[in-house]
């Protein structure tokens, strides 16, 4: 059997993969509306495709309910060259970004609700792994791919299993989760994804100046992280790996016990 092609990446070319976060029930209570937060993103984007006209995002929208590709910058119909100037984010993101939006709402009042208002990262990592891994098979040469989470919503403790095999399967591929965070209180699955694959994790003390954290935080290629001194974790909370994993037990465990006891 023939060994699997090594992996080659140009040094200064990434591919950005950003699973957004959408959840209305997160953005209803943060301080941040989603319409300030998105154009800080948006220029983020521009930011990072700016730096080389090689670079590609890829957008991931994470609802409650679902998750979907709203955006690709390699499609040729998002981009357009004016003047030889940098490739401009058309309004179809926004357009279906809105079409997600409106779908997962539905979706929401269809299913019943949850007790933790979680968006579905673990769908959207899964989708996001599944295209860079389209991408190794594509050709011999690629661009460095990342993975990077715009979080507001608390863990979900039902996503925990899924979540932490999508984390091993990016370290297995040599994929850095890269999570920033603007929730109220630090997630604990990001910040393991983020140390388990070498990315970066950051949550900011104030939401002033959004862009500027994300510019000089994440915007520069894998190659060049290693000139420059980016945030370190301070410590990485592993409590959710027992916690859940204790809580999945006894739910397994009181599902066969109930099995088990005959009906009188």
């Amino acid at each position: 059997m023939a060994s699997a092609p090594s992996k080659l990446y140009a040094d200064d070319v990434s591919l950005v993969v950003v699973l957004l976060d959408t959840n209305p029930f997160f953005w209803s209570s943060s301080s941040l509306s989603f319409s300030q937060f998105l154009s800080h993103v948006l220029a983020f984007f521009n930011a990072i495709l700016t730096l080389n006209q090689l670079n590609q995002v890829v957008v991931i929208a994470t609802g409650y309910n679902s998750c979907d590709y709203i955006f690709d910058s390699s499609s040729d119909l998002n981009r357009s060259f004016e003047n030889g100037r940098m490739p401009v984010i058309r309004s179809s993101l926004l357009q279906k970004l809105e079409e997600f939006l409106i779908k997962d709402e539905q979706l929401s009042k269809e299913e019943p609700e949850r007790r933790i208002k979680s968006s579905l990262l673990s769908g959207s990592l899964s989708m996001a792994l599944c295209y860079i891994q389209r991408v190794f098979r594509s050709g011999a040469l690629h661009p460095h791919p990342r993975i990077l989470c715009l979080q507001g919503s608390p863990d979900g403790p039902e996503q925990y299993v899924a979540i932490m095999n999508a984390i091993f399967s990016a370290q297995r591929s040599m994929v850095p989760i890269d999570s920033y965070y603007i929730g109220a209180q630090n997630s604990a699955f990001l910040q393991q994804a983020s140390y388990i694959t070498g990315g970066v994790h950051h949550k900011p003390q104030n939401l002033d100046g959004l862009f500027q954290y994300l510019v000089t935080i994440f915007a520069a290629d894998l190659h060049s992280r290693g000139f420059l001194h980016l945030p370190k974790p301070v410590g990485v909370d592993f409590r959710a790996s027992s916690v859940f994993g204790q809580a999945q037990s006894e739910a397994a465990s009181a599902s066969d016990k109930k099995r088990k006891t005959p009906e009188t």
